[in-house]
């Protein structure tokens, strides 16, 4: 079996999230993952709760398929190795402040002499270039100034952070396309390249209609709570027992709709044919459609909904989803063995490529796991060097 990117070796020097994600995106498409760590420290997510045995499942849950090589940049030797390295390497992925690697003399213009080949991505806050550059920034920063967080949220309601780290895991989706964009590159050009990523750029890139809306109206698109802003209905309604999301995306949709409910005489409505007319007298038809779903139970209308043809769903709690048939049908969720604590479940890979096995390979490294193993395969270093080098603080 051969994977897509088995062919490519990545230096990971990223922390934390934004990067992680997308390195992780990466080794699980088979490239060769050295994760570059702080001797004694590491990434900083394995400070991050919630813990098994000491171990952090947040980090677990970010870098699996990976290798893990501490050193000190800080020395000498700790930059001789890496400089080595990098000649040895395909891709370089880093998500400090822009201008950290400048000062340790290891910046892309340093970097791409040693390897022009070389595919240098970075992914920060703001980016390399702009009046932002410099600032610091996580995913609550970004959410807030990218404009997700205005429209997130109950009608008339305060702004509301989305639930996952959307500002980071949306840069290091962007991330890991861009370097993919240029290994293709490369191809023809025979040439590395940088990649600069800002996590600002990116939640600007998927505010959709929303960045539409007001360029047509002049007006800042405010918070629906769970209803679509274009489209109706799309949102949950209460059912007997609980919630189910209905989604009606087109007017054939609509007409199948009124009739699994049981309204057909909402199809000949002037005020509801058409989609924009559905939005204009929403307050008039929302009433309607709810008096009747509250009449059976969500397992009801889920039977009605998906014998009719209609998108719908209930809203299920992470337990739930964990059980769920479809996701355990798609691999989605996995059992790994961590070489500290054992068996452990984790996130499955969502990208299927026929030929090519989606389950994960290994775990998520332990510190340092993979000293011996790098240093020799790539260095030529043995057992003493190594030794030595530990002893220097330079591992």
């Amino acid at each position: 079996m051969h994977y897509p990117l088995e062919n490519i070796i990545v230096l990971d020097m990223t922390r934390v999230l934004a990067g992680p994600y997308c390195t992780m995106l990466l080794a699980d498409l088979g490239a060769e993952v050295i994760k570059l760590e702080v001797p004694g420290k590491g990434d900083d997510s394995r400070e991050f709760g919630p813990y098994i045995q000491d171990e952090s499942a947040y980090f677990m849950s970010l870098n699996r398929n990976k290798e893990s090589l501490t050193l000190n940049l800080k020395t000498k030797k700790g930059q001789e190795i890496f400089k080595k390295l990098v000649s040895k390497v395909d891709v370089l992925v880093e998500n400090f402040k822009p201008g950290t690697m400048e000062k340790l003399g290891l910046g892309y213009d340093t970097l791409k002499l040693i390897n022009p080949k070389l595919i240098y991505a970075a992914s920060s806050g703001f980016g390399h270039t702009g009046p932002y550059s410099q600032r610091p920034a996580y995913d609550g920063v970004i959410q807030a100034m990218g404009g997700i967080m205005s429209i997130t949220g109950q009608k008339e309601g305060v702004p509301t952070r989305v639930g996952p780290s959307v500002g980071d895991i949306v840069a290091g989706l962007f991330t890991a396309i861009g370097i993919l964009a240029a290994v293709n590159k490369r191809v023809y050009t025979g040439k590395g390249t940088m990649v600069d990523v800002s996590m600002l750029d990116c939640q600007v890139g998927i505010l959709e209609n929303a960045l539409a809306r007001y360029f047509v109206t002049g007006k800042s698109p405010q918070p629906e709570g769970n209803r679509h802003a274009s489209i109706v209905p799309f949102e949950p309604f209460e059912t007997r027992d609980g919630q189910i999301m209905i989604a009606v995306g087109n007017n054939q949709l609509w007409e199948k709709f009124c009739r699994v409910i049981g309204k057909e005489s909402l199809i000949q409505d002037e005020r509801f044919k058409t989609n924009p007319l559905r939005n204009d007298y929403y307050s008039e038809l929302r009433p309607l459609i709810a008096q009747e779903i509250i009449k059976k139970t969500t397992i009801e209308w889920q039977e009605l909904f998906i014998n009719g043809g209609i998108p719908s769903g209930p809203i299920n709690n992470i337990e739930r989803v964990t059980k769920d048939e479809q996701v355990i049908a798609r691999n989605m969720i996995q059992k790994v063995n961590h070489p500290k604590i054992g068996e452990s479940l984790v996130p499955g890979i969502p990208i299927k490529i026929e030929g090519v096995d989606d389950n994960i390979r290994f775990a998520a490294p332990t510190l340092g796991e993979h000293n011996e193993k790098i240093l020799s395969r790539y260095l030529g270093l043995t057992k003493e060097e190594i030794k030595e080098l530990v002893e220097e603080g330079v591992l």
